[in-house]
């Protein structure tokens, strides 16, 4: 039984780890050129930039819960304030990201 939970708890540190390692580093949003779309997390908010074309946002939960969808047109920012945690955020038709908020 000691053997099972060490091994269990090896593998959740494990995943944790991974997840760590894996996490996508936006750049700053002042950096950001105007053909880009990019999403970053604050303290407290998650800031969405829209490139050359207007972006609709969608902001999930970890658990798959839509929390907010958000149209930003071209060439300007949106932010919205979320609690803590982490969030999945997908550029409808190009791509998804996880964001951490503090």
């Amino acid at each position: 039984m000691k053997r099972l939970l060490y091994i269990l708890t090896l593998c959740v540190a494990l995943a944790f780890a991974s997840v760590s390692v894996m996490t996508y580093a936006a750049p700053r949003i002042e950096q950001v050129s105007s053909d880009e779309t990019v999403v970053v997390g604050g303290k407290g908010t998650i800031a969405m930039v829209a490139g050359d074309s207007d972006a609709t946002f969608n902001i999930f939960s970890i658990t798959g819960q839509l929390i907010k969808s958000v149209r930003v047109t071209a060439g300007t920012k949106a932010t919205i304030d979320v609690p803590k945690g982490f969030y999945i955020v997908k550029c409808v038709g190009k791509w998804s990201r996880k964001v951490v908020v503090k």
